[in-house]
């Protein structure tokens, strides 16, 4: 089956207001840059974001953010948005902070049809108010619940028309997680090449998990935070 849409405008058309959205990128690596243009330009709002970080103020899921597209924001690392900050403490942005194992864990169940499980982590701290606690073996636990999504958008490194993946380094860490957790995924690729070609022994996600896919053009790969030393003389 050829998943291949002819542009991310066509890929993100149906994604409407209020949609549950999953994220792939560590950082700004690994970021889906022409899907998250797409959804800016389309203008849908009232977006649930769940994402590991939410880019920098001009960078990455930072434009929906500055554009007022999004309604709530789960995340782990949030510390380099600005925007983020500001909205977040004028209560323009409702935001839950999770723990980046347990939201990793979290959407890694939803992949897997758990609906939930325990964790040491978090408890004894304010994100266990409220919540079940459970004791296991004299230790306790919190009860945390899967995380699944309307869409997933995914940045990889190559892919087939059949939606097969594969990734490079960073932008492996939570690119497959959000597929496997999402009703829909669409996935952009720097490389597309026709089903068959791929070796399956490198594919990292299979496309039974890809719903769409595209090929990206003019990537940007932002760097998050520059960190030089001057040059010796010689």
């Amino acid at each position: 089956m050829d998943k291949t849409c002819a542009t991310a405008a066509e890929a993100v058309a149906d994604i409407a207001d209020g949609a549950t959205l999953l994220v792939g990128g560590f950082g700004l690596s690994g970021n889906p840059e022409n899907l998250i243009t797409a959804l800016h330009t389309q203008g849908t709002k009232n977006i649930t974001l769940v994402s590991n970080n939410a880019g920098t103020d001009n960078c990455g899921l930072g434009v929906l953010l500055q554009s007022r597209q999004v309604k709530t924001m789960v995340g782990s690392y949030v510390g380099e948005n600005k925007e983020f900050e500001r909205q977040f403490l004028a209560n323009e942005l409702e935001v839950e902070l999770c723990p980046q194992g347990t939201l990793a864990e979290r959407l890694r169940a939803a992949g897997a049809g758990v609906p939930a499980f325990y964790t040491p982590t978090g408890v004894g701290t304010l994100r266990a108010e409220g919540r079940e606690t459970r004791d296991f073996d004299g230790r306790t636990y919190l009860l945390e619940r899967a995380l699944h999504g309307d869409y997933a958008f995914v940045k990889a490194w190559k892919g087939d028309t059949h939606g097969n993946l594969i990734f490079r380094k960073t932008a492996r860490n939570f690119n497959p997680l959000v597929a496997k957790a999402a009703c829909i995924t669409i996935a952009e690729v720097e490389e597309l090449v026709p089903a068959g070609e791929l070796d399956p022994d490198s594919i990292h996600l299979p496309g039974i998990y890809v719903q769409r896919i595209i090929r990206g053009e003019q990537y940007e790969k932002w760097i998050e935070q520059r960190t030089t030393r001057p040059r010796e003389e010689v």
